[in-house]
């Protein structure tokens, strides 16, 4: 980002491929609707592009651009007064689109394995949105509870407690 700052375009380039799938799979299980998602993604890399001049290194580089993203679905749905959503559909999911292929298992763990699968993705959407949020970002972008908290605008004991109660959660979900 100081390269970009700097002038450097390809800097951009390097940036944008690097973040772009988690920035979008992050923005996506907030809103749930892929246009509404595509713009607010579009209107994240132009706040970046916006705020370049200024940039100055206060945390990590992804901490900074999932506060841009946190900033843009914070400001959407007050202007449209939803409140925030997750969606944890197969489509662009990396990591469930990673998963074995069920006909190199037998049948009965393949149905299993997407069972499991699908009873976490039910469990994360039934989190409360602050937890719901302080997980995908620990998953999706490998946040530490640090920058889980800077990217939120919390403390760092609240970003860990939403944190520690989201995996209490699903733990007991998924021991159900």
């Amino acid at each position: 980002m100081l390269l970009y700052r700097d002038g450097d375009a390809g800097a951009f380039d390097l940036l944008y491929r690097r973040h772009r799938g988690g920035v979008y799979r992050y923005v996506l299980r907030h809103c749930r609707d892929a246009a509404v998602a595509e713009e607010l993604f579009q209107d994240v890399w132009t706040n970046l592009i916006r705020a370049r001049a200024g940039y100055a290194v206060t945390a990590k580089f992804t901490t900074y651009l999932y506060r841009l993203a946190h900033n843009r679905l914070i400001d959407h749905y007050r202007k449209h007064s939803r409140a925030i959503a997750a969606s944890f559909d197969d489509e662009d999911c990396e990591e469930l689109a990673n998963l074995p292929d069920e006909r190199e298992r037998p049948p009965d763990d393949a149905l299993d394995a997407r069972r499991q699968a699908e009873r976490l993705m039910a469990l994360v959407a039934e989190l409360p949105a602050p937890q719901r949020e302080a997980f995908v970002l620990q998953q999706e972008a490998g946040m530490t509870v640090e920058e889980i908290a800077q990217a939120t605008g919390v403390s760092r004991e609240t970003a860990k407690s939403r944190l520690r109660y989201a995996l209490a959660r699903l733990r007991r979900g998924m021991d159900e």
